[in-house]
C-alpha cells in the first residue's frame, strides 16, 4: 500500500497549501488537461489498422501509404511549433479547447473522407492537434499542479499517451474483422468532444492569469484548493517572481529562450527530445512483427500483437507514475538509459549472432520496459518543469517541435539505415547513442522534483557554468 501523499508545497514553492478536498479537485483537472494527450496516443496509433483497409478501398501506392502515415508527424512539428506562442497569448484553456476542435474536424475529415486527398488533409489536421496538445499539456499541468504530486500530475501526459495507443489497438482489433476502417476514425471523435467540454469547465492556469495581470480571477482559481488566505501568498509568489524576470530584462518573449538558464534549460529539452526518438524505440516497434514471426509466437496478426505492446507499455507508465515523485526524475532517467544500452546493444548483439528469435524478443521488450519506465515520461515531465515561468510554453513547444521532428527523420531514415550496415551495426549505434545520453543526463541535466523554477534555475547555472548576472 502506498504511503499518504504530503499536501503540502515543497518550501519557496510558488503553490499553496492544498486542502484533502483540493488536492482531488486538483487530480480531476489534471485527468481533464490529459484528454488531449490520450487523442495524441489514439491519432497516432490507430492510423496502423486503419491503413490495412483505406489502401484496399483508395488503391493506394506504397508512397501514398507511407504519406497517409508521416503526414501526421509533419502536422505535428507545425502545431508543436506554433502552440507555445498562442498559449502565451490566449491563455491555456482557450487552446485546449480550440484543439479538441481541431481534432473532432481532423478525424471527422477522415472518417467521411471520400478519396485519398481527403484522408490527407484530415490527417494533416489531426497532426496540428498532436503537436499542440504536445506542447500545451505539459505546460498547463506543470502550472495546475501541486510541487509534491507535480511528477504525478506531468506524467499523465504520458500515461494518456499510452492509454490512446492502446486504445487505438483495440478499436483496429475490434472492428477489423468488419474491416470498418472509417469507424475506426470515428470511435476518435467522443474524446474529441470530451476534451473540448473539459476544457470549458477547467479553469485558467492561475500562473498565467497572474502574468497577465488578472489578479482576483487568479485568485479565485486558488481558493477553490487552497487554505483561506493561501490565495494572497500565490499571487505575492507569483509576481514576486514575474518582477523578478522583468529587472533581468525578461520579456517572456522566443528571444529569451537564447539566453542564460532559458537557453540551459533549452539545450536539456531539445537533446532530451532529439535522444527520446533517435534512441531507437520507434525501430523497436517496427521489428516487432518480424520478431514475432520468426520466434513463431502465438500472434496471429499485428494488430493482436500491438495489444500487447501497448499493454506493456500502459503497466511500465504506471511503475514510474508510482516513482517519479518519490525517486526523481534524475534517477529515473539514468537507470532508464543505462537499461536501454544493454538492452539495445544485447539485441544487436542477437543479430550479429543469430541467437534465436526468442532471445531477440526478450531483449526487445527489456528495451521497452526501460524506456517506459523513464525516458518515455521524464522527458515530458521534465518539458514542464526545467523552464524558467516566462519562457515555459515557448520552451515546450521548442521541446516537442525537435521530438515531432526527430520522430519524423528517425520514421523517413531506419529502413535505409539497416539496409545500408544491417541491423546489429543499427542497433549498436542506438546503444551508443544511450549510452551518450546517460553521459549527459548526469552531466547537464538538473533535478527538479519538489524544487521551484529559481531552485530548478540555480542548479541549471551550476551545471552549465552561467553566472546569475
Amino acid at each position: 500500500m502506498s504511503e499518504p501523499l504530503n499536501t503540502r508545497p515543497a518550501a519557496e514553492s510558488h503553490l499553496v497549501d492544498l486542502t484533502p478536498q483540493g488536492l482531488r479537485r486538483v487530480r480531476a483537472w489534471g485527468v481533464s488537461i490529459a484528454l488531449g494527450s490520450f487523442l495524441f496516443g489514439f491519432d497516432t496509433g490507430i492510423i496502423s489498422g486503419a491503413l490495412l483497409f483505406i489502401r484496399e478501398d483508395f488503391d493506394l501506392t506504397s508512397f501514398q501509404q507511407g504519406s497517409v502515415v508521416s503526414i501526421l508527424l509533419l502536422g505535428a512539428v507545425i502545431g508543436a511549433l506554433t502552440c507555445g506562442n498562442i498559449a502565451d497569448r490566449y491563455g491555456r484553456k482557450p487552446v485546449l479547447a480550440a484543439l479538441g476542435v481541431v481534432f473532432f474536424l481532423g478525424i471527422g475529415a477522415t472518417a467521411f473522407a471520400p478519396g485519398y486527398w481527403t484522408v490527407l488533409l484530415g490527417r494533416v489536421v489531426m497532426g496540428l492537434a498532436v503537436g499542440g496538445v504536445s506542447a500545451t499539456v505539459p505546460t498547463y499541468l506543470g502550472e495546475m499542479a501541486p510541487a509534491q504530486v507535480r511528477g504525478r500530475m506531468l506524467s499523465l501526459n504520458q500515461l494518456f499517451i499510452t492509454f490512446g495507443l492502446l486504445t487505438s489497438y483495440l478499436v483496429n482489433w475490434a472492428l477489423s474483422g468488419a474491416e470498418a476502417w472509417r469507424a475506426m476514425f470515428g470511435v476518435g471523435l467522443v474524446p474529441a468532444l470530451l476534451l473540448f467540454l473539459a476544457a470549458l469547465w477547467l479553469p485558467e492556469s492561475p500562473a498565467w492569469l497572474v502574468r497577465k495581470g488578472r489578479m482576483e480571477q487568479a485568485r479565485k482559481v486558488v481558493d477553490r484548493v487552497a487554505e483561506p488566505g493561501d490565495a494572497d501568498r500565490f499571487v505575492d509568489r507569483v509576481h514576486d517572481a514575474q518582477r523578478e524576470e522583468d529587472r533581468s530584462g525578461s520579456s517572456g518573449g522566443v528571444g529569451d529562450l537564447f539566453r542564460g538558464t532559458a537557453l540551459a534549460a533549452l539545450l536539456v529539452a531539445c537533446v532530451l527530445a532529439a535522444l527520446q526518438q533517435f534512441a531507437g524505440i520507434n525501430t523497436i516497434f517496427y521489428y516487432a512483427p518480424t520478431i514475432i514471426s520468426q520466434a513463431g509466437l502465438s500472434a496471429s496478426n499485428a494488430i493482436f500483437y500491438s495489444i500487447f505492446i501497448g499493454t506493456v507499455n500502459v503497466a511500465v507508465t504506471f511503475v514510474s507514475l508510482a516513482l517519479i515523485d518519490r525517486v526523481g526524475r534524475r534517477p529515473l532517467l539514468l537507470g532508464s538509459l543505462a537499461g536501454m544500452t544493454v538492452s539495445i546493444a544485447l539485441l544487436g548483439l542477437a543479430f550479429a549472432a543469430g541467437m534465436s528469435p526468442l532471445a531477440m524478443l526478450v531483449f526487445m521488450m527489456l528495451f521497452i520496459v526501460a524506456f517506459g519506465v523513464g525516458m518515455g515520461p521524464v522527458f515530458w515531465v521534465l518539458l514542464g518543469e526545467v523552464f524558467p515561468s516566462a519562457q515555459r510554453a515557448e520552451g515546450a513547444s521548442a521541446g516537442a517541435t525537435v521530438n515531432w521532428l526527430s520522430n519524423f527523420l528517425v520514421s523517413l531514415a531506419f529502413l535505409p539505415l539497416v539496409n545500408a550496415v544491417g541491423q546489429a551495426a543499427t542497433f549498436w549505434g542506438f546503444a551508443v547513442l544511450c549510452l551518450l545520453g546517460f553521459a549527459f543526463v548526469a552531466k547537464w541535466v538538473p533535478e527538479t522534483r519538489e524544487r521551484n523554477a529559481d531552485e530548478v534555475g540555480a542548479d541549471l547555472r551550476r551545471r552549465w557554468r552561467i553566472s546569475e548576472g
